[in-house]
């Protein structure tokens, strides 16, 4: 079973910024595609940006041009920069990995680093 352990997480200001990191384990990081969601209250679940495991990048529009996800496999890490933070990006953030050969993500989740962006 994946375990997915994220940090990086913050109270910042309207246009600051933040840097998230997620580790994971029990995988073999290189080979699966991760992602990173979030969640704000009230709200479902959303999925924010994606990494292939040869680095293309796919972003929901609300972030596109602000946040850049990234990875390095050597520590089988996945951070996501986050710049021009604004109040809606509020939420707690997850990263997952997505099962190989798959459309799925796991069923286990980390616990999430909250993120507070102040107007």
């Amino acid at each position: 079973q994946v375990q997915l352990v994220e940090s990086g997480g913050g109270l910042v200001q309207a246009g600051g910024s933040l840097r998230l990191s997620c580790a994971a384990s029990r995988i073999i990081f290189s080979s699966h595609v991760m992602g990173w969601y979030r969640q704000a209250p009230g709200k479902q679940r959303e999925l924010v940006a994606t990494i292939t495991t040869s680095g293309s990048t796919n972003y929901v529009d609300s972030v596109k041009g602000r946040f850049t996800i990234s990875r390095d496999n050597a520590k089988n890490t996945v951070y996501l920069q986050m710049n021009s933070l604004q109040p809606e990006d509020t939420a707690v953030y997850y990263c997952n990995a997505r099962i190989p050969f798959s459309g799925a993500w796991y069923p286990s989740w980390g616990q999430g680093t909250q993120v507070t962006v102040s107007s």
